[in-house]
């Protein structure tokens, strides 16, 4: 049923307020104001712009709208304005993993190429990836404050028995790493292991040499490959993905790839957003607008770009079982991790 003309105005003009305010949350995020102001007693505007070092109107009308979003409390006798505690929890870098306005910075990221999209919408093709030059950085920052909490005491031990052999030395890879923070973790954390990422990406696979050379790991490297073209047989014991498959070009070489690589007896987790394949099923998961968003504006569109499948953000675990049993996987099992209604994972191997 259709909602009464003056409720949808109103729903409209709401989300004219939202979006305006992601903006500014992403401009608080990235200027370091959230942390400055979550250390600091009620202060004038002034006092916070000395503090975080900016311009101090900039950061007086960036208040105000922080004000009127109420996202800032603010004395209007005193002109102090104040950062809650329950509020820096979820928009601060000291938050880690629970770090919301992290997210915030893909809607500017995303505007930047409304044009070509429209364009798109009215000829076909695609975006392609070099378009989101901060796309890579973005993913980076907000899978670091994840992994950082979960990786390694969360989400590896969704498999049965991986943390032991992990201890006791095997070959893993990650497929789709971007900038290699997953693999260098799991080499910082099991040191008999040895790692290997592979990304398109010579950004990417820069960044985690970079990371593993700071760290000193002699067990992880980096190799820059097409993941639809692995081109590896029976040469890991556990290969993962983090978010990589719905994106490409050619995703059921990926995941045939991915299953010719592995050795008898040898496991793949594929981490992905969770989605069911089927609408209607997705209407009130969390943050299922937003993935369809950015569905639209990147993952799919950078496939489509390429001739690809163009699969998207929500292909779904039905989708996803199905393209991993015509990929060669025949135990496909589904894991869960408690709170957590963003990611779907799913376990598989070949028998």
């Amino acid at each position: 049923m259709s909602e009464p003309r003056a409720d949808f105005a109103g729903r409209m003009n709401h989300m004219l307020n939202e979006a305006s305010l992601a903006l500014m949350v992403s401009v608080g995020h990235r200027t370091g104001l959230f942390d400055v102001m979550a250390v600091m007693p009620p202060a004038t505007s002034a006092e916070i712009a000395s503090r975080a070092s900016l311009n101090e109107r900039y950061v007086r009308e960036w208040l105000a709208a922080m004000t009127v979003g109420r996202i800032v409390e603010h004395d209007s006798a005193k002109e102090h304005y104040a950062l809650p505690a329950d509020h820096a929890a979820w928009l601060t870098r000291a938050a880690g993993m629970n770090n919301l306005a992290i997210k915030m910075q893909f809607i500017g990221m995303l505007a930047l190429v409304e044009d070509q999209i429209v364009d798109c919408f009215r000829h076909g093709g695609g975006v392609p990836y070099e378009a989101f030059p901060k796309f890579h950085a973005l993913m980076a920052e907000g899978s670091a404050a994840d992994q950082d909490a979960t990786l390694i005491d969360v989400t590896l031990p969704l498999v049965p028995g991986l943390i032991d052999r992990l201890r006791q030395g095997i070959d893993v890879a990650d497929v789709g790493c971007g900038s290699g923070h997953a693999i260098n973790l799991m080499a910082e954390a099991f040191p008999r292991s040895r790692f290997t990422g592979f990304d398109l990406s010579d950004a990417g696979i820069a960044a985690a040499r970079s990371e593993a050379e700071r760290k000193g790991l002699a067990n992880a490297r980096f190799v820059a490959r097409d993941a639809a073209n692995l081109g590896e047989t029976s040469r890991f014991d556990f290969i993962t993905t983090f978010d990589a498959v719905h994106d490409q070009v050619r995703p059921d070489l990926m995941l045939a790839g991915i299953a010719e690589a592995l050795r008898p007896g040898g496991v793949y987790l594929c981490v992905e957003p969770a989605a069911s394949s089927t609408l209607a099923e997705n209407l009130d998961r969390p943050i299922a607008l937003f993935r369809y968003t950015v569905s639209c504006m990147h993952c799919m569109t950078v496939s489509l770009a390429e001739d690809g499948m163009g699969l998207g953000t929500m292909w779904g675990e039905q989708t996803a079982r199905k393209m991993l049993s015509e990929a060669g996987f025949t135990a496909i099992e589904s894991a869960h991790v408690p709170g957590d209604d963003i990611d779907a994972y799913i376990i598989a191997s070949k028998g």
